[in-house]
């Protein structure tokens, strides 16, 4: 096993370091940004294990999930638990609140092995490697998973309820994440559409390309774009042209029946 230290508090880093070389975790990796990490994972084989603090000095680490398809089992280390829903919702192994409790990473790092090991006992026969998908299957079976009904979001003072019937898409732009609705009006989320990707009715929303799920009923017509893609037109979204991304074609097409 291989772990990487994704945080932005040097001192933080490296008594966590310190920590995870008593349990016997090798670290291969320290770094401290986004923008880093993202770099890092484009240039680097994933490592088994990542302990990510959320706020980083250029932005939320979730951000590299939206850039990045993570290999990696994630442990978050962080001293806000307002993310905890959303770091849950990427499958993570474990969220501890900083200052992280030597007997609390200690259980989080044997939970990691634990499941490791119920994986490994599964597939010895077929070598299969590690990665977070594995990791994804045996936290959360199809059978449990529940899916979202609605959303809440705050408009001034007030909270707002919205039945996922009534959104025509939800889609990201300059790094936040909006619902627009059959009202046509837009509303921001406090997610990211990664965060999402396990959250939605896979019935209802379809991801047609990295910045935009489509729902069903939302859905006015169909046309033959530029290399083979599909344009999407919905009832009233008219912020920019909703393109099926071209690999994505030959799933969307099997979405819609």
């Amino acid at each position: 096993m291989n772990a990487i230290i994704i945080e932005d508090e040097k001192p933080a880093a490296r008594r966590l370091n310190r920590m995870l070389d008593k349990l016997e975790v090798p670290i291969i990796e320290v770094l401290h940004s986004v923008e880093d990490s993202i770099a890092w994972f484009l240039q680097n084989d994933h490592p088994d294990l990542i302990f990510l603090d959320i706020q980083l000095s250029d932005g939320l680490s979730f951000e590299i999930f939206e850039n990045i398809k993570i290999k990696s089992a994630v442990i978050f280390t962080t001293a806000y638990d307002e993310y905890a829903l959303l770091a849950f919702k990427l499958n993570s192994i474990d969220y501890l609140l900083k200052p992280i409790d030597d007997e609390e990473l200690e259980t989080a790092v044997h939970k990691y092995q634990d499941l490791l090991k119920d994986l490994n006992s599964k597939n010895e026969d077929l070598n299969l490697q590690l990665n977070f998908e594995d990791i994804k299957k045996l936290l959360v079976s199809p059978e449990e998973r529940s899916y979202k009904k609605r959303f809440t979001v705050k408009v001034g003072q007030h909270l707002k309820m919205i039945s996922l019937e009534d959104i025509e898409c939800i889609y990201s732009e300059n790094k936040g994440t909006y619902i627009y609705t059959s009202e046509g009006r837009n509303y921001l989320l406090e997610t990211t559409l990664e965060s999402l990707e396990n959250d939605l009715p896979p019935d209802l929303f379809f991801r047609v390309n990295r910045k935009v799920f489509v729902q069903l009923g939302a859905i006015k017509d169909i046309i033959a774009y530029s290399n083979s893609r599909l344009k999407i037109i919905t009832k009233c979204f008219k912020e920019f042209e909703i393109i099926v991304a071209r690999e994505r074609v030959k799933d969307f097409k099997n979405w819609l029946g």
